[in-house]
């Protein structure tokens, strides 16, 4: 039985996570309202002028949390397309550090309720977001000396390879097993499984000595894996971590197809990938608002941030990753992953034709 158990308050925060989540994104428009730095005295006209942003990035997190992949991978092709048909356009630089900013929100809430079910395994997220660092940080310092012709290049490069993976990943929940004999806070019956009395229903872990894991979620489900391939899966979260720092995606699409590679089941590959992408997405973020006098580039200070916008897509994100793993749960993941595989490769032509008028 794994050493690694929930202590009372980790109990608490899990068994009250809603809550405690859900407080996050007021606690920052309500900082942002009151000492947000902004370029000039600003009125109620400023910060209501982005309402319309809340619904579509509801409806962008809940969709990319549930199949585990970037949260910018949907923002990012939305403010460059549909965004300026309702206002001014943005600069790529804007629109990757309000995605990555959104992003980091939306994955943070939903990796709590990822680890809340007992599907992420942290000793292998950390593993993977240390080897992924120094890429992100390489990725959001180019971001600021690219031409925008580049940027709208790597982005199509990086969607187009994202719908490939996306096509060929099987997302499907059948790697499972569930024993009609547990109970809701006790545990499964059968003494083979691990069941930490600590955690939140039948939830528990436990590594033998050969390296082989097996998982029960609080819903008595077990999955059985191995933490091996640590070398396949490092390639896939070095060049994800570039386009993550670059982009504000990459991460997720690459390291969800490493892990499913490499045998980890679906829904844990999933709730592990959240932990990762979110904590590549909050370094990015920092980068992106701090880094750019670092490599000679645009610097942005925080007055530049367009604070009207996260006081409205930060609690869309942050609601939608909540909402996730019940949709991944309600709903086949496939359905979903396909759609968002058409969606890719949609917009991968579209910016390819944007970066060729950009040329001509």
């Amino acid at each position: 039985m794994s050493s690694d158990t929930s202590d009372p308050l980790q109990k608490t925060f899990l068994k009250y996570q809603h809550v405690f989540v859900l407080l996050a994104p007021v606690v920052f428009v309500t900082t942002v309202l009151l000492a947000a730095p902004t370029q000039g005295s600003v009125g109620v006209d400023y910060w209501l002028e982005f309402w319309w942003l809340f619904p579509a990035f509801l409806l962008g997190a809940t969709i990319v949390n549930t199949v585990g992949i970037s949260g910018s991978a949907l923002f990012v092709p939305f403010l460059i397309f549909i965004f300026p048909l309702f206002a001014a356009p943005l600069a790529p630089e804007t629109i990757v550090k309000v995605g990555l900013i959104s992003e980091a929100f939306g994955l943070s809430s939903s990796s709590i309720a990822f680890i809340q079910y007992g599907l992420v395994d942290r000793r292998l997220a950390l593993t993977l977001v240390g080897g992924a660092i120094p890429f992100v940080i390489a990725g959001a310092l180019l971001s600021f000396i690219i031409p925008e012709v580049v940027f709208h290049s790597l982005l199509g490069l990086a969607l187009l390879a994202a719908s490939y993976l996306l096509f060929r990943a099987d997302l499907g929940h059948d790697e499972s097993s569930s024993s009609d004999e547990a109970v809701a806070d006790g545990g499964p019956v059968d003494p083979d499984l691990p069941n930490d009395a600590e955690k939140l229903g039948p939830a528990g872990v436990d590594t033998d000595a050969d390296g082989n894991v097996t998982r029960v979620d609080r819903d008595g489900d077990d999955y059985s894996y191995t933490r091996g391939g640590y070398t396949r899966r490092f390639a896939n979260y070095s060049i994800g971590g570039l386009f993550q720092g670059l982009a504000g995606f990459g991460v997720g699409e690459l390291g969800i197809i490493s892990l499913l590679g490499t045998k980890v089941p679906v829904r844990v590959a999933i709730g592990t990938n959240h932990i990762v992408v979110a904590l590549t997405a909050i370094l990015a973020s920092l980068v992106h608002v701090f880094g750019g006098g670092l490599v000679g580039g645009h610097s942005l200070s925080l007055a530049t941030t367009p604070w009207n916008m996260v006081v409205f897509t930060v609690p869309a994100a942050t609601l939608g990753g909540q909402i996730a793993p019940y949709v991944s749960n309600a709903l086949e993941t496939d359905t979903i992953k396909n759609f968002v595989g058409v969606l890719f490769a949609i917009i991968s032509v579209a910016l390819f034709v944007m970066a060729a008028g950009n040329v001509l």
